[in-house]
């Protein structure tokens, strides 16, 4: 009997298995790859770029050599410094530069904000190395344009600036980073209720004071964190400190994790080199954190309230001057100097008839490696665009609806990009994929993971909203009607926000094209992409054909920006970024 019991007891439980897996949807297995992917790309690098900093290039056993070799230089140790002392002068300048605009534009009556606008997004678009190209032809010691004005009006023998010294680096850096600190200011503006103002106004403040006293105040969080984004985002700047620190005899630490890379390469003194960046990252949080939440900010609940816009008089033309001032300075100057240079025999032969070419355009587009180069670029951000939307969906999806456990998790990893500096993402994904066996290093894939990864985070904060704002109940109705979450997902989701999906891929496949600090640590021979081939021009003088191809980059990124408007409204790219 023992036995006779035990055996239909055994067979009992087999069904029950069996059931289970006939109940498992197909979706389960697509949860989980897309969590093995947000893993490979974000969670692995990151744990290999700290156990590779601590680990012996040829016994792999534990040291902390690579630290010395890392720091063991007084000079590397002042690069880091020098980083620093860069990024909070960025940030300071920017904010000088972005906060009187963005009131301008939000709380008064200043005319052209249309126009302003347009020329910040200008400046938004434009690749920051770009941009130094510009500055260079503008603002080089003798031969710069403006130089040579100042020169033939004064009759000096000498310019009036440098752009090759700290303060041009620095000027220079913070034309195309205030636009992040613009953004923010300016939509924390429009958010904000007039009324404490208008009853600071009646109780007898100025409009100065009341603006210093009342409006700045409740905007600082905004402030705060557009300029830690600014900080971040120039510690981390490749491009700009190589046309123009490298001459300078400027040392900053993105130049120094280059000189790892030269051969032979030191990734492991790289990545401890990189490690202090990541803790630089996180303390500034915490500090963003810390100063906040002393103080007390009452919100201004939506767009509620009264909105009046302040009449400044006479006065409002002296805030589009400054507006004007700044948008020439970041786009009209440098624009007109490389339209110059792109549409001429030699840039520094002047305006003439006798100068005037398209040879350079059709050298470029005739170039087999130019071409080559130019459909990487296009075909790697696509690829990059397609491959974060997707993750950032289904992680988006499951965080949203609650499928799993530890949905905070999944939002943590695919955030943390956000606060890892680009290159040293770059040298995680070197540490991690480009060593044996899986030698990705000089692929494509390398690539396109690494730019993936990278703008992840915009890919799903935008996925997200887009979510939140989707009523659950007919992706219900599927799964009542006998569909899985699959179908619910293919059939219901996408379609309902297809133009959301689009927007997203865009802001992913911009940034894309114009990436430089992920792509010189990643890039090989055979996959070399417009920023780099920029970045290689530079060094060579070739200041034509550079113009040529920046404008060609521009000109296409035009285009998609104005695909966006079509689609999806005004200031698509500056909000949703």
């Amino acid at each position: 009997m023992s036995v006779a019991q035990s055996a239909p007891a055994a067979f009992t439980g087999r069904p029950g298995a069996l059931a289970r897996l006939r109940r498992l949807e197909p979706a389960s297995l697509v949860w989980l790859v897309a969590l093995a992917g947000l893993a490979a790309l974000v969670a692995v690098p990151l744990l290999r770029l700290l156990v590779s900093s601590f680990q012996d290039t040829d016994t792999g056993a534990f040291t902390l050599g690579n630290y010395a070799t890392a720091y063991g230089h007084l000079r590397d140790v002042l690069a880091l410094g020098n980083s620093l002392l860069y990024a909070a002068e960025v940030t300071l300048v920017s904010v000088v530069l972005a906060v009187p605009i963005a009131w301008g534009i939000a709380r008064t009556d200043m005319p052209a904000k249309g126009f302003i606008r347009a020329m910040i997004l200008g400046a938004f678009i434009t690749p920051p190395y770009l941009g130094a190209i510009g500055w260079i032809l503008l603002g080089g010691p003798n031969a710069g344009w403006l130089n040579r004005v100042w020169m033939a009006l004064t009759g000096s023998g000498t310019g009036f600036m440098n752009v090759y010294s700290f303060g041009g680096l620095v000027f220079v850096t913070a034309l195309y980073a205030f636009p992040y600190i613009f953004v923010f200011t300016a939509a924390a503006l429009e958010l904000v209720s007039t009324e404490m103002e208008e009853a600071a106004n009646i109780l007898g403040a100025g409009g100065a004071r009341t603006v210093l006293r009342i409006t700045l105040p409740l905007v600082t969080p905004a402030i705060i964190g557009g300029a830690i984004v600014v900080f971040l985002d120039t510690v981390a700047l490749f491009g700009t400190p190589a046309i123009i620190a490298l001459p300078a005899r400027v040392r900053v630490m993105t130049l120094v994790l280059w000189q790892f890379f030269e051969f032979p390469v030191r990734a492991e003194a790289a990545a401890a080199y990189a490690v202090p960046l990541v803790l630089i990252t996180l303390a500034l949080f915490w500090a963003q954190r810390m100063v906040l939440g002393r103080r007390g900010y009452v919100a201004l609940t939506g767009k509620g309230g009264s909105r009046r816009l302040a009449r400044l008089g006479p006065w409002r033309f002296l805030i589009l001057g400054y507006a004007l001032l700044v948008v020439a300075l970041a786009v009209l100057l440098p624009f007109a100097a490389l339209g110059q240079a792109a549409f001429s025999k030699a840039w520094g032969q002047g305006f003439s008839w006798g100068n005037l070419t398209l040879g350079n355009f059709r050298a470029l587009l005739a170039d087999d490696n130019s071409r080559q180069t130019i459909a990487h670029s296009f075909t790697y951000s696509a690829a990059s665009a397609t491959l974060a939307v997707a993750l950032a969906l289904i992680v988006a999806y499951i965080v949203s609806r609650r499928l799993v456990r530890g949905g905070a998790v999944l939002s943590l990893l695919c955030m943390a990009p956000l606060v890892i500096p680009g290159i040293v993402l770059a040298i995680a994904f070197y540490a991690t994929y480009a060593p044996p066996p899986i030698a990705l290093y000089g692929t494509a894939s390398i690539l396109v993971l690494g730019f993936a990864t990278r703008f992840l985070p915009i890919a799903y904060v935008n996925c997200m909203a887009a979510l939140r704002s989707l009523n659950p109940e007919m992706e219900e109705a599927v799964r009542i009607l006998g569909g899985g979450r699959l179908r619910a997902l293919a059939r219901v989701v996408v379609p309902l926000l297809k133009k959301n999906l689009v927007g997203c891929w865009l802001l992913v496949f911009i940034p894309a094209t114009r990436e430089l600090s992920t792509a010189i640590f990643l890039v090989g021979a055979r996959t070399r992409v417009i920023s780099v081939m920029m970045l290689d021009l530079s060094e060579n003088g070739s200041f034509e054909t550079l113009a040529a191809l920046g404008f060609f980059l521009l000109g296409v990124t035009i285009l998609i920006v104005a695909l966006g408007y079509r689609l999806l409204g005004r200031d698509f790219m500056l909000r949703r970024s």
